[in-house]
């Protein structure tokens, strides 16, 4: 996505929620945390609170850690289930499976993922059944986690009752659920359910909760519904280099983000851009729309010479994830105005 002669870069894009500044809760929180000297690694007073308004999210007493991204979230949770002899099944356009550079793997010395395939990016028991009963023999990986992302790559998002399904399955062959919860707070505002039932209440045992893509800055968290496998969790943060010196820096915008439900705000907004820039961008002759759009990003696809001549008009988005097409991302900042404007240059490119 060179950035071509004369052109110039949009103010907001559709590249990437991770493009999109602090939202501003996160941003004043950060501030506060900076007018005073606290305790370092983890034992001040941002860092306690935002791990209790976590429990009070989910309703639940659960371990909560806090790491400086995604990747980091993925690999250690995974890890802390896993032997390297395991494995860890997981939909074949899942995140740690294509774009995490084979962290998990590294992390839990040497884990393997088994890629399964599934409609719209989703799991589902029978391909999970299959999975872990296609052979018991000692030469092969035992599958031990079954790993969901929600939403996933592809903009999809799991409902409750088919996390409760992948659960029963997963819990019949003694596997550990864990969900990549990048986009949770997208999911959780388009299925407009509370946060306890789409994660532990439906069955999920650790959950790998992103921030940094619904507003934050800096910094994820890892919960452990299931808290014994949180055992001695601290020390592979350690080890990774995820224990921050100065962790109130991470965990200050959890609190601006949580209090108030503001992380669910900003989601609701950027679900709503997107269900704008989908209703819009049907009405374009030379638009296929690829997925059901039921979180934050909407795939379409485009002529090869339309997505250069828009990337000349200033847009940005990807053409590399998921199965094909452009990923176009709605964040909490999107406006109408920017879905408005990238609809009426994609009009007239494909006029060209």
């Amino acid at each position: 996505m060179a950035l071509a002669p004369n052109s110039v870069l949009r103010e907001r894009q559709f590249a990437s929620d991770n493009w999109a500044p602090m939202c501003p809760e996160a941003w004043e929180a950060m501030a506060q945390a900076n007018q005073q000297h606290q305790p370092g690694y983890g034992d001040d007073v941002w860092t306690t609170r935002a791990a209790d308004l976590i429990r009070q999210v989910f309703e639940t007493p659960c371990e909560v850690y806090f790491v400086f991204n995604g990747t980091a979230a993925n690999a250690l949770s995974l890890s802390a289930m896993c032997q390297s002899y395991h494995s860890i099944l997981c939909h074949q356009t899942a995140h740690i499976e294509t774009d995490e550079c084979g962290a998990p793997e590294f992390f839990s010395n040497g884990t393997k993922i088994l890629l399964l395939p599934g409609d719209h990016g989703k799991l589902t028991p029978e391909v999970i059944e299959a999975a872990a009963t296609r052979r018991s023999d000692i030469h092969f990986p035992k599958p031990r986690v079954v790993s969901i992302t929600q939403a996933t790559e592809l903009g999809t998002v799991y409902s409750v009752p088919e996390v409760r399904a992948i659960a029963d399955c997963a819990r019949k062959r003694g596997l550990h659920l864990h969900m990549d919860g990048a986009r949770l707070a997208n999911a959780l505002a388009g299925l407009g359910v509370a946060p306890r039932a789409l994660t532990w209440e439906a069955g999920v045992d650790v959950l790998s909760l992103g921030g940094t893509k619904n507003g934050g800055g800096i910094g994820e968290a890892v919960v452990f519904f299931k808290r014994e496998l949180a055992f001695e969790f601290e020390h592979r943060c350690k080890q990774a280099g995820q224990l921050a010196s100065k962790m109130r820096f991470l965990t200050a915008p959890w609190v601006g983000m949580l209090t108030d439900g503001a992380w669910l705000k900003h989601a609701r907004h950027a679900n709503r851009m997107a269900q704008l820039l989908e209703k819009e961008l049907e009405a374009v002759p030379g638009v296929k729309l690829l997925q059901p759009r039921q979180a934050n990003a909407v795939f379409v696809q485009l002529p090869p010479t339309a997505v250069q001549m828009m990337h000349e008009r200033g847009w940005r988005f990807y053409t590399f994830i998921g199965d094909g097409g452009c990923r176009l991302m709605c964040s909490w900042d999107t406006q109408a105005n920017d879905v408005q404007a990238f609809v009426a240059d994609l009009k007239q490119t494909l006029a060209t």
